[in-house]
């Protein structure tokens, strides 16, 4: 199972949420380079990178950071967070984002989103199926549709995606521990989905459950922010496998 570390970004600082609510944010770095420089020194070879001005605009905007970041670690970076648009698209991938993630687009203009399955292969580009009461959200997660998640990834399968991020969002942030029955659900009626486990992460005993469910990735936020999960032992677990 990847590891993959997060760096969500509001106005270029690496900050936290809780449950998706910006009036929440915690700064935890001014300079989200250095925070990527750690994890690649702990052996780390993937990060996940949200722009979190970018959910809200609904285009890119913090796309130097990754630029930066791209330039500076050698870590395989997955870019979302309001990419609407091809021009959107072409900006992420040439500021080096190695995949990019979909989820409003997903739900709101399909048709764009399927063009870019077909453009850039199911390689390239991640459904962002977060849901909240197992209701897809949108919108930087401001908005709740009435897609049911597991529904909505069979349907994108079937249109070629491979990899899903999963976030539920009421176990974002918390601290609490992870969706394990929502994964389970998902890996047993989705077959050879990648999915890819996301909020609610809080004690390194987890991550080995997770693997156990068949989970492809974890990513990792507030956990390592708050040392509840520390980079020495995230290096060992890769390591050992």
């Amino acid at each position: 199972m990847r590891i993959i570390p997060a760096i969500d970004i509001i106005e270029g600082k690496c900050v936290r949420l809780t449950k998706g609510n910006y009036d929440t944010k915690k700064i935890y770095n001014e300079n989200p380079v250095e925070v990527a420089k750690e994890f690649q020194g702990a052996g780390i070879q993937y990060l996940h990178v949200v722009d979190l001005d970018g959910a809200k605009a609904s285009h890119i905007v913090n796309y130097k950071v990754l630029e930066q970041i791209a330039a500076k670690t050698s870590l395989k970076i997955d870019f979302g967070g309001g990419l609407k648009s091809d021009e959107d698209l072409k900006i992420a991938f040439e500021s080096g984002a190695n995949q990019i993630t979909g989820g409003s687009i997903a739900v709101k203009n399909p048709t764009v989103f399927e063009s870019w399955i077909s453009k850039f292969g199911s390689v390239k580009i991640i459904l962002g199926a977060d849901c909240h009461n197992e209701k897809i959200a949108i919108s930087g997660w401001q908005e709740e549709s009435n897609l049911e998640v597991i529904p909505f990834i069979q349907d994108y399968q079937s249109k070629g995606i491979n990899y899903v991020i999963c976030t539920d969002i009421s176990k974002d942030g918390m601290l609490q521990g992870p969706s394990f029955d929502l994964y389970e659900r998902i890996l047993k009626k989705s077959h050879e989905v990648k999915l890819i486990a996301s909020g609610g992460i809080s004690t390194f005993e987890e991550l080995p459950k997770l693997a156990e469910l068949g989970c492809e990735g974890v990513i990792i936020g507030k956990a390592i922010y708050e040392n509840k999960i520390s980079l020495k032992e995230l290096e060992q677990y890769i390591i050992k496998k």
